[in-house]
């Protein structure tokens, strides 16, 4: 990978490695203004000056919504052995986000304590991955969702995950889940094929979620809102690091 840390924005959008993720994304993800974010900001307390690290940025739809807070970012696309080498300094950031990231990462301790060791003591770190009930129905369904190159290796249990996390010395703060209504989007796409993106039923949902998450109407929020609990399709996990170093054994 090429690296790419020319700013993107002169506040402090970086990108920390070109790939998948490049400008024409991130530009993508402003447009959206924050639609579909699986983190929760505010419990972050991202804000003007904040420096925030986004581990396997993506479309940048997490990176924006910092940057449109405030932050100083670096949108970090991670690929292959990235993740468990972070070019940054321990204690670098007030804030690290790692959404829907660790579940293609084979070594996974090695990435999760990477992301403590850049987390400033006293930050936080926010961790997303699949849902195990609605991840586990995707891969009853189909072999074609999981079964390729840099695909989800792994479904996890959040209570496995979080003392993973807690491990390395970090303690949980909060857990909530989100996206519901692409809950059974995924279930349909791994029934009819999830490379068959042109099916009638997939194309009508698909407009349909493009929908709710551009215009945000109050039905489906409510909707998705009532139903995260039960099928939401991300879980999402808070933790706060200690604000003097504590020793892991």
């Amino acid at each position: 990978p090429r690296s790419c840390r020319a700013s993107a924005r002169a506040r402090g959008v970086q990108l920390g490695i070109c790939c998948g993720a490049d400008r024409r994304c991130l530009r993508a993800g402003l447009r959206t203004g924050g639609a579909m974010l699986t983190v929760d900001f505010d419990r972050l307390g991202v804000r003007a000056g904040t420096k925030v690290i986004d581990v396997g940025c993506g479309a940048g739809r997490h990176s924006f919504e910092a940057y449109r807070r405030g932050a100083d970012v670096i949108a970090f696309e991670a690929v292959k052995g990235d993740a468990l080498e972070l070019p940054y300094a321990e204690g670098t950031f007030d804030c690290v986000i790692a959404s829907e990231i660790l579940e293609h990462v084979p070594q996974d301790d090695r990435a999760i304590a990477e992301l403590v060791r850049v987390l400033k003591p006293g930050g936080a770190l926010a961790i997303t991955v699949p849902r195990w009930l609605p991840e586990r129905v995707c891969w009853a369904l189909s072999d074609e969702y999981h079964a390729n190159e840099g695909g989800h290796i792994r479904i996890y249990r959040a209570a496995a995950l979080r003392d993973k996390v807690q491990a390395r010395g970090l303690r949980l703060t909060h857990t909530h889940h989100a996206h519901a209504l692409h809950s059974p989007f995924w279930w349909l796409k791994c029934l009819v094929g999830t490379s068959n993106s042109d099916h009638r039923a997939v194309a009508a949902y698909h407009r349909l979620l493009v929908w709710d998450m551009m215009e945000q109407p109050w039905l489906t929020r409510m909707a998705e809102s009532l139903l995260n609990p039960v099928i939401g399709k991300s879980v999402a996990m808070y933790f706060r690091k200690p604000g003097v170093p504590v020793a892991v054994v």
